[in-house]
């Protein structure tokens, strides 16, 4: 729908067609939101603090052209926030042996860079991304770029072998576009302690899938000499904010911390301090 021909996402209430499907699907339960479920051809997400400036990003992703997000429709008789649905495949909790595909992963890469295009000039002015934490408990990131900032196999959809959406805008906000598109990588690679690998993902080769990564996305050279101390500093902000979610949020995140996700993190640091030469080897060759 065109800017001048909607109203404001504060404004905006979801109105079911006559007729339309009222059966409901449960979707898999996220790391952090619950109760999300598919209703027809929409998704009913429980609003939260940051909804409206996502919905009005995800308007600006749909002014500029940007078929990979859904579209926020409004609010619905019970308050929920409701989105239409993407159709396609995700991964699960244990990405799949089909998640492996090269090639899957170089359209993720070029998907990501076509969201950073899309959000270049968004300034989140009528409705701000509230504070991720209070001021001085916590490092912010820079505010260059909206970003998605959660680009996991969970949240990517695939059709025929190939990214074609993003789901799952709960953590969107202000950052920059390195650090998104390395946050997708650490994903997608991924960049993790061998002994954190997922089932199935033990003999992939994540220096060989960080270049394929690198390539499609289209890092610099700059980028690409930075990004191991880059990542290490990364994972050490990882764990600091990991920490207090899950001290001062609880939920998910303390569920998470109680779970390993710290120590996880502090692996993945070692283990890119390790991997610092192989990683730039990698990157340059």
């Amino acid at each position: 729908m065109s800017s001048l021909h909607r109203p404001p996402v504060e404004a905006r209430v979801y109105v079911p067609a006559p007729g339309e499907a009222s059966d409901v699907e449960p979707m898999p339960a996220g790391d952090v939101t619950e109760g999300v479920v598919r209703v027809g051809g929409t998704i009913r997400r429980p609003h939260q603090p940051q909804s409206l400036a996502v919905a009005a990003y995800l308007d600006w992703l749909e002014d500029a052209g940007f078929e990979g997000s859904p579209r926020f429709l409004g609010r619905d008789a019970e308050g929920r926030d409701v989105l239409t649905f993407l159709a396609g495949q995700c991964a699960g909790p244990v990405p799949e042996a089909w998640v492996q595909s090269e090639e899957l992963l170089a359209s993720v890469a070029r998907l990501v860079r076509r969201l950073h295009t899309a959000s270049s000039g968004f300034v989140p002015s009528a409705h701000p991304f509230p504070p991720r934490f209070p001021a001085g408990a916590v490092s912010q990131d820079p505010a260059e770029l909206v970003c998605h900032l959660d680009v996991t196999p969970q949240n990517v959809v695939v059709r025929d072998g190939l990214a074609v959406g993003l789901v799952d805008f709960d953590l969107a906000g202000p950052t920059t576009a390195f650090k998104d598109s390395f946050n997708a990588a650490s994903h997608w690679a991924p960049l993790r302690d061998p002994a954190d690998a997922w089932a199935g993902w033990e003999a992939t080769n994540p220096f060989r899938r960080l270049r394929i990564f690198a390539d499609a996305y289209g890092w610099n050279d700059a980028e690409r000499r930075a990004l191991p101390a880059f990542g290490i500093e990364a994972a050490a902000l990882s764990y600091e904010r990991m920490e207090h979610n899950a001290r001062v949020l609880g939920g998910g995140w303390a569920r998470m911390w109680d779970e390993g996700v710290g120590d996880m993190i502090r692996r993945r640091g070692a283990w890119l301090e390790a991997n610092t030469g192989r990683l730039l080897d990698a990157l340059s060759r």
